[in-house]
Protein backbone atom coordinates (compact mmCIF):
# COMPACT_ATOMS: atom_id res chain seq x y z
CA UNK A 1 0.00 0.00 0.00
CA UNK A 2 1.88 3.11 -1.16
CA UNK A 3 1.61 6.34 0.81
CA UNK A 4 -1.13 8.55 -0.63
CA UNK A 5 0.12 11.62 -2.46
CA UNK A 6 -1.78 14.61 -3.74
CA UNK A 7 -3.77 17.48 -2.31
CA UNK A 8 -7.12 15.67 -2.28
CA UNK A 9 -7.47 12.76 0.16
CA UNK A 10 -8.80 9.36 -0.85
CA UNK A 11 -12.23 10.51 0.32
CA UNK A 12 -12.28 13.34 -2.26
CA UNK A 13 -13.24 16.97 -1.70
CA UNK A 14 -14.26 17.45 1.92
CA UNK A 15 -13.86 19.85 4.84
CA UNK A 16 -10.36 18.54 5.58
CA UNK A 17 -9.21 19.94 2.22
CA UNK A 18 -10.48 23.39 3.20
CA UNK A 19 -8.80 23.13 6.60
CA UNK A 20 -5.51 22.15 4.96
CA UNK A 21 -5.77 25.08 2.55
CA UNK A 22 -6.43 27.51 5.42
CA UNK A 23 -3.43 26.20 7.37
CA UNK A 24 -1.18 26.62 4.35
CA UNK A 25 -2.38 30.16 3.56
CA UNK A 26 -4.39 32.22 6.06
CA UNK A 27 -2.79 30.59 9.11
CA UNK A 28 0.71 30.17 7.70
CA UNK A 29 3.10 32.59 9.49
CA UNK A 30 5.79 31.91 6.89
CA UNK A 31 3.47 33.34 4.26
CA UNK A 32 2.00 36.15 6.35
CA UNK A 33 5.26 37.54 7.73
CA UNK A 34 6.68 38.61 4.34
CA UNK A 35 3.37 40.34 3.56
CA UNK A 36 3.52 42.25 6.85
CA UNK A 37 7.12 43.27 6.24
CA UNK A 38 6.25 44.48 2.74
CA UNK A 39 3.32 46.46 4.13
CA UNK A 40 5.52 48.12 6.75
CA UNK A 41 8.84 48.71 5.00
CA UNK A 42 8.05 49.31 1.34
CA UNK A 43 6.55 52.43 -0.17
CA UNK A 44 3.90 50.53 -2.09
CA UNK A 45 3.02 48.42 0.93
CA UNK A 46 2.63 51.50 3.14
CA UNK A 47 0.40 53.13 0.56
CA UNK A 48 -1.79 50.03 0.35
CA UNK A 49 -2.03 49.87 4.15
CA UNK A 50 -3.22 53.48 4.24
CA UNK A 51 -5.74 52.87 1.46
CA UNK A 52 -7.01 49.63 3.02
CA UNK A 53 -6.62 49.96 6.82
CA UNK A 54 -9.18 47.26 7.58
CA UNK A 55 -7.36 44.72 5.40
CA UNK A 56 -4.05 45.66 7.05
CA UNK A 57 -5.54 45.12 10.52
CA UNK A 58 -6.96 41.75 9.50
CA UNK A 59 -3.62 40.71 8.07
CA UNK A 60 -1.91 41.52 11.38
CA UNK A 61 -4.62 39.68 13.30
CA UNK A 62 -4.22 36.58 11.14
CA UNK A 63 -0.47 36.70 11.71
CA UNK A 64 -0.90 36.90 15.50
CA UNK A 65 -3.36 34.00 15.42
CA UNK A 66 -1.02 31.94 13.23
CA UNK A 67 1.94 32.60 15.54
CA UNK A 68 -0.12 31.80 18.65
CA UNK A 69 -1.37 28.60 17.02
CA UNK A 70 2.17 27.59 16.05
CA UNK A 71 3.55 28.29 19.50
CA UNK A 72 0.70 26.38 21.14
CA UNK A 73 1.33 23.36 18.90
CA UNK A 74 5.09 23.52 19.57
CA UNK A 75 4.56 23.73 23.33
CA UNK A 76 2.01 20.90 23.33
CA UNK A 77 4.44 18.67 21.41
CA UNK A 78 7.26 19.43 23.87
CA UNK A 79 5.09 18.86 26.96
CA UNK A 80 3.52 15.57 25.84
CA UNK A 81 7.01 14.33 24.92
CA UNK A 82 8.43 15.47 28.28
CA UNK A 83 10.94 17.78 26.54
CA UNK A 84 13.11 14.81 25.57
CA UNK A 85 13.91 13.25 22.21
CA UNK A 86 14.42 9.59 21.32
CA UNK A 87 15.69 7.67 18.31
CA UNK A 88 13.97 4.74 16.61
CA UNK A 89 15.81 2.26 14.41
CA UNK A 90 12.98 0.76 12.38
CA UNK A 91 15.15 -2.10 11.19
CA UNK A 92 15.24 -3.27 14.82
CA UNK A 93 11.89 -2.15 16.26
CA UNK A 94 9.04 -4.62 16.65
CA UNK A 95 5.43 -3.42 16.33
CA UNK A 96 2.64 -5.45 17.97
CA UNK A 97 -0.95 -4.77 16.98
CA UNK A 98 -4.22 -6.25 18.22
CA UNK A 99 -6.93 -6.81 15.62
CA UNK A 100 -4.44 -6.61 12.79
CA UNK A 101 -5.93 -9.38 10.65
CA UNK A 102 -8.61 -7.21 9.00
CA UNK A 103 -9.97 -3.69 8.74
CA UNK A 104 -7.90 -0.67 9.73
CA UNK A 105 -5.48 -2.94 11.59
CA UNK A 106 -4.77 -4.88 8.40
CA UNK A 107 -4.04 -1.63 6.54
CA UNK A 108 -1.58 -0.64 9.28
CA UNK A 109 0.14 -4.02 9.08
CA UNK A 110 0.43 -3.89 5.29
CA UNK A 111 1.93 -0.41 5.36
CA UNK A 112 4.45 -1.32 8.07
CA UNK A 113 5.33 -4.49 6.18
CA UNK A 114 5.95 -2.45 3.04
CA UNK A 115 8.26 -0.23 5.11
CA UNK A 116 10.14 -3.37 6.18
CA UNK A 117 9.15 -3.14 9.84
CA UNK A 118 8.64 -6.37 11.81
CA UNK A 119 5.05 -6.78 12.96
CA UNK A 120 3.29 -9.12 15.39
CA UNK A 121 -0.49 -9.52 15.06
CA UNK A 122 -2.67 -10.69 17.95
CA UNK A 123 -6.12 -11.64 16.67
CA UNK A 124 -8.87 -14.25 16.84
CA UNK A 125 -9.29 -13.98 13.07
CA UNK A 126 -7.14 -15.55 10.41
CA UNK A 127 -5.14 -13.12 8.32
CA UNK A 128 -7.25 -11.75 5.47
CA UNK A 129 -4.26 -10.83 3.30
CA UNK A 130 -0.86 -12.14 2.29
CA UNK A 131 2.18 -10.70 4.08
CA UNK A 132 5.92 -11.20 4.14
CA UNK A 133 7.90 -13.21 6.66
CA UNK A 134 8.26 -10.00 8.70
CA UNK A 135 4.64 -10.36 9.82
CA UNK A 136 3.84 -12.92 12.53
CA UNK A 137 0.31 -13.89 13.56
CA UNK A 138 -0.53 -15.27 17.02
CA UNK A 139 -4.02 -16.42 17.83
CA UNK A 140 -5.20 -14.67 20.98
CA UNK A 141 -8.59 -13.79 22.42
CA UNK A 142 -7.50 -10.61 24.20
CA UNK A 143 -10.54 -10.60 26.48
CA UNK A 144 -8.63 -12.97 28.74
CA UNK A 145 -5.68 -11.60 30.77
CA UNK A 146 -4.31 -15.16 30.96
CA UNK A 147 -4.45 -15.50 27.16
CA UNK A 148 -2.66 -12.18 26.71
CA UNK A 149 0.04 -13.14 29.19
CA UNK A 150 0.57 -16.50 27.47
CA UNK A 151 0.70 -14.88 24.03
CA UNK A 152 3.15 -12.28 25.31
CA UNK A 153 5.46 -15.01 26.56
CA UNK A 154 5.42 -16.68 23.15
CA UNK A 155 5.92 -13.40 21.28
CA UNK A 156 8.89 -12.39 23.43
CA UNK A 157 10.42 -15.86 23.21
CA UNK A 158 10.00 -16.28 19.44
CA UNK A 159 10.17 -12.73 18.05
CA UNK A 160 11.48 -10.43 20.76
CA UNK A 161 10.20 -7.56 22.92
CA UNK A 162 7.78 -5.30 21.04
CA UNK A 163 8.80 -1.64 21.20
CA UNK A 164 5.52 -0.33 19.75
CA UNK A 165 2.15 -1.67 20.91
CA UNK A 166 -1.01 -0.66 19.03
CA UNK A 167 -4.24 -1.34 20.93
CA UNK A 168 -6.42 -1.43 17.83
CA UNK A 169 -8.94 -4.28 18.27
CA UNK A 170 -12.51 -3.10 18.63
CA UNK A 171 -16.07 -4.45 18.52
CA UNK A 172 -19.54 -2.96 18.04
CA UNK A 173 -22.77 -4.74 19.00
CA UNK A 174 -25.11 -1.95 17.85
CA UNK A 175 -27.90 -2.52 20.37
CA UNK A 176 -29.88 -0.20 22.61
CA UNK A 177 -29.33 -0.21 26.37
CA UNK A 178 -32.43 -2.35 26.95
CA UNK A 179 -31.75 -4.76 24.07
CA UNK A 180 -28.10 -5.34 24.97
CA UNK A 181 -27.58 -8.39 27.14
CA UNK A 182 -25.09 -8.36 30.02
CA UNK A 183 -22.86 -10.51 27.79
CA UNK A 184 -23.05 -7.90 24.99
CA UNK A 185 -21.97 -5.10 27.31
CA UNK A 186 -19.21 -7.13 28.98
CA UNK A 187 -17.94 -8.27 25.58
CA UNK A 188 -17.74 -4.67 24.33
CA UNK A 189 -15.87 -3.50 27.41
CA UNK A 190 -13.61 -6.56 27.47
CA UNK A 191 -12.31 -5.85 23.96
CA UNK A 192 -12.46 -2.05 23.73
CA UNK A 193 -11.67 -0.92 27.27
CA UNK A 194 -10.08 -3.73 29.29
CA UNK A 195 -7.88 -5.46 26.69
CA UNK A 196 -5.64 -2.36 26.36
CA UNK A 197 -4.86 -2.80 30.07
CA UNK A 198 -3.90 -6.49 29.69
CA UNK A 199 -1.86 -5.97 26.50
CA UNK A 200 -0.05 -2.89 27.80
CA UNK A 201 0.73 -4.53 31.15
CA UNK A 202 2.34 -7.43 29.28
CA UNK A 203 4.79 -5.32 27.27
CA UNK A 204 5.18 -1.99 29.06
CA UNK A 205 7.66 -3.13 31.78
CA UNK A 206 10.38 -3.78 29.18
CA UNK A 207 9.73 -0.39 27.56
CA UNK A 208 10.05 1.29 30.95
CA UNK A 209 13.27 -0.57 31.70
CA UNK A 210 14.72 0.57 28.35
CA UNK A 211 13.08 4.02 28.54
CA UNK A 212 12.09 3.44 24.92
CA UNK A 213 8.84 2.46 23.25
CA UNK A 214 5.36 3.57 22.30
CA UNK A 215 1.78 2.67 23.25
CA UNK A 216 -0.87 3.54 20.66
CA UNK A 217 -4.54 3.50 21.72
CA UNK A 218 -7.27 3.56 19.08
CA UNK A 219 -10.44 5.17 20.39
CA UNK A 220 -13.19 6.78 18.29
CA UNK A 221 -15.27 9.88 17.73
CA UNK A 222 -17.69 7.97 19.96
CA UNK A 223 -15.40 8.68 22.92
CA UNK A 224 -16.59 12.30 22.55
CA UNK A 225 -20.17 11.87 21.30
CA UNK A 226 -22.64 9.13 22.29
CA UNK A 227 -25.62 8.28 20.07
CA UNK A 228 -28.46 5.72 20.40
CA UNK A 229 -27.49 2.07 19.78
CA UNK A 230 -23.83 2.90 20.48
CA UNK A 231 -23.99 3.60 24.20
CA UNK A 232 -21.87 0.63 25.34
CA UNK A 233 -19.41 1.21 22.48
CA UNK A 234 -19.08 4.93 23.25
CA UNK A 235 -18.67 4.28 26.97
CA UNK A 236 -15.94 1.72 26.28
CA UNK A 237 -14.11 4.08 23.92
CA UNK A 238 -14.33 6.92 26.44
CA UNK A 239 -12.73 4.51 28.92
CA UNK A 240 -9.98 3.76 26.39
CA UNK A 241 -9.35 7.49 26.02
CA UNK A 242 -9.03 7.82 29.79
CA UNK A 243 -6.63 4.88 29.76
CA UNK A 244 -4.41 6.73 27.30
CA UNK A 245 -4.50 9.94 29.31
CA UNK A 246 -3.73 8.22 32.59
CA UNK A 247 -0.95 6.11 31.09
CA UNK A 248 0.69 9.23 29.68
CA UNK A 249 0.74 10.82 33.12
CA UNK A 250 1.95 7.68 34.90
CA UNK A 251 4.89 7.22 32.54
CA UNK A 252 6.21 10.60 33.65
CA UNK A 253 5.21 10.67 37.32
CA UNK A 254 5.33 7.02 38.41
CA UNK A 255 7.67 5.05 36.13
CA UNK A 256 10.39 7.59 35.32
CA UNK A 257 10.17 6.68 31.63
CA UNK A 258 9.89 10.06 29.85
CA UNK A 259 10.92 8.63 26.48
CA UNK A 260 8.11 6.05 26.31
CA UNK A 261 5.61 7.63 23.95
CA UNK A 262 1.82 7.53 23.90
CA UNK A 263 -0.43 8.12 20.90
CA UNK A 264 -4.23 8.32 20.86
CA UNK A 265 -6.18 7.80 17.63
CA UNK A 266 -9.70 9.17 17.12
CA UNK A 267 -11.15 7.84 13.84
CA UNK A 268 -14.68 8.53 12.70
CA UNK A 269 -16.70 6.00 10.75
CA UNK A 270 -14.59 3.90 8.41
CA UNK A 271 -15.41 1.81 5.35
CA UNK A 272 -14.81 -1.52 7.07
CA UNK A 273 -16.99 -4.56 7.70
CA UNK A 274 -17.30 -3.52 11.35
CA UNK A 275 -19.29 -0.41 10.35
CA UNK A 276 -21.42 -1.82 7.53
CA UNK A 277 -24.66 0.16 7.31
CA UNK A 278 -23.46 2.93 9.61
CA UNK A 279 -24.23 6.42 8.29
CA UNK A 280 -22.21 9.12 9.99
CA UNK A 281 -24.04 11.89 8.14
CA UNK A 282 -22.44 15.19 7.10
CA UNK A 283 -20.47 13.58 4.24
CA UNK A 284 -18.61 16.82 3.43
CA UNK A 285 -17.70 17.69 7.01
CA UNK A 286 -17.14 14.15 8.33
CA UNK A 287 -16.77 11.73 5.40
CA UNK A 288 -16.48 8.03 6.07
CA UNK A 289 -12.78 7.18 6.03
CA UNK A 290 -10.97 4.67 3.87
CA UNK A 291 -9.06 2.23 6.13
CA UNK A 292 -5.85 3.10 4.29
CA UNK A 293 -6.30 6.79 5.14
CA UNK A 294 -6.54 6.11 8.86
CA UNK A 295 -3.68 3.60 8.70
CA UNK A 296 -1.43 6.07 6.91
CA UNK A 297 -2.07 8.78 9.51
CA UNK A 298 -1.35 6.33 12.33
CA UNK A 299 1.85 5.02 10.74
CA UNK A 300 3.12 8.56 10.05
CA UNK A 301 2.65 9.41 13.73
CA UNK A 302 4.42 6.21 14.82
CA UNK A 303 7.34 6.83 12.47
CA UNK A 304 7.76 10.33 13.94
CA UNK A 305 8.74 8.70 17.24
CA UNK A 306 6.66 11.31 19.06
CA UNK A 307 3.64 11.21 21.33
CA UNK A 308 0.62 12.75 19.69
CA UNK A 309 -3.03 12.68 18.70
CA UNK A 310 -4.45 11.48 15.38
CA UNK A 311 -7.94 12.66 14.38
CA UNK A 312 -9.47 11.35 11.12
CA UNK A 313 -11.15 13.20 9.53
CA UNK A 314 -9.51 16.29 11.01
CA UNK A 315 -12.80 18.21 11.16
CA UNK A 316 -13.81 15.80 13.93
CA UNK A 317 -11.51 17.77 16.22
CA UNK A 318 -14.45 20.08 16.91
CA UNK A 319 -16.51 17.30 18.53
CA UNK A 320 -15.02 17.46 22.08
CA UNK A 321 -16.48 20.97 22.35
CA UNK A 322 -19.96 19.39 22.47
CA UNK A 323 -19.26 18.51 26.10
CA UNK A 324 -19.17 22.17 27.11
CA UNK A 325 -21.88 23.43 24.75
CA UNK A 326 -25.34 24.10 26.26
CA UNK A 327 -27.78 21.21 26.21
CA UNK A 328 -30.05 22.87 23.65
CA UNK A 329 -27.29 22.12 21.13
CA UNK A 330 -25.42 19.05 22.42
CA UNK A 331 -28.57 17.08 23.30
CA UNK A 332 -30.00 17.70 19.83
CA UNK A 333 -26.76 16.53 18.19
CA UNK A 334 -26.77 13.26 20.16
CA UNK A 335 -30.45 12.69 19.41
CA UNK A 336 -30.06 13.34 15.68
CA UNK A 337 -27.23 10.81 15.73
CA UNK A 338 -29.81 8.03 16.06
CA UNK A 339 -30.16 8.09 12.28
CA UNK A 340 -26.60 6.79 11.97
CA UNK A 341 -27.52 3.36 13.32
CA UNK A 342 -30.87 2.76 11.61
CA UNK A 343 -29.36 0.42 8.98
CA UNK A 344 -26.35 -0.84 10.92
CA UNK A 345 -25.38 -4.45 10.13
CA UNK A 346 -21.69 -4.55 11.02
CA UNK A 347 -19.83 -7.85 11.03
CA UNK A 348 -19.56 -9.74 14.31
CA UNK A 349 -16.32 -11.75 14.42
CA UNK A 350 -17.55 -13.47 17.59
CA UNK A 351 -21.26 -14.07 17.17
CA UNK A 352 -21.97 -15.34 20.68
CA UNK A 353 -20.35 -13.13 23.34
CA UNK A 354 -21.66 -15.50 26.02
CA UNK A 355 -19.51 -18.39 24.74
CA UNK A 356 -16.51 -19.25 26.93
CA UNK A 357 -13.27 -17.53 26.02
CA UNK A 358 -11.09 -19.98 24.12
CA UNK A 359 -7.55 -20.54 25.35
CA UNK A 360 -4.70 -19.73 22.97
CA UNK A 361 -3.45 -23.29 22.88
CA UNK A 362 -6.80 -24.63 21.69
CA UNK A 363 -6.32 -23.15 18.24
CA UNK A 364 -3.30 -23.70 16.03
CA UNK A 365 -1.45 -20.41 15.29
CA UNK A 366 -1.91 -19.01 11.81
CA UNK A 367 1.07 -17.96 9.71
CA UNK A 368 0.87 -14.64 7.87
CA UNK A 369 3.19 -15.69 5.12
Amino acid sequence: MPMHKGFLPREGLCADVILKLIRRTLLNPNLLLPLLLLARYTKKGQDLSILHPKAARRLRLLFYIAVARGLSGWLSDKVRNNWVRDKYDWSKEIVLITGGAAGIGASIVKLLDELKVRVVVLDVQRMTFAASSRVHHFYCDIRSPANVAAAAERVIGQIGHPTVVINNAGVVRGKTILDATPEDVRFTFDVNALAPFWVTKAFLPHMIAQNHGMIVTVTSFASWVTVPNLVDYAASKAAAMSFHEGLSAELKTRYNAPKVRTVVVHPGASKTALFTGFNQGAPFLLPSQEPDSVAEAVVKQILSGRSGQVIMPEAGGMLPALRVYPDWHSFRVRSRGQRSMLNYSGRQVIEDPAAPVEANDSVEPVSAA
